[in-house]
């Protein structure tokens, strides 16, 4: 099933957007852009989760780091 897209308007910074039309060909920018954008927003709520997560039980010990970041990998390996 195919994706939908739209349009967004939005600025970048002029080195970013320089690197971006040297680094990668015009057919190819939109899927880098949203690549790395659904990286940054997986990472987003990861940290998201894991900070509520110890605002609700800061000092729960069944939460160790070791168990929370091992929980987070294998979130984030499902989704490659």
């Amino acid at each position: 099933m195919a994706r939908r897209s739209a349009k967004l308007n939005f600025t970048m910074e002029e080195d970013v957007r320089r690197d971006l039309e040297i680094l990668i060909p015009s057919g190819l920018r939109s899927k880098v852009v949203n690549e790395a954008l659904r990286k940054e927003l997986d990472l987003i709520r990861r940290k998201g989760a894991v900070d509520k997560l110890m605002q609700r039980s800061p000092s729960a010990k069944e939460y160790s780091t070791e168990s929370i970041v091992t929980a987070l990998r294998r979130d984030r390996d499902g989704h490659r």
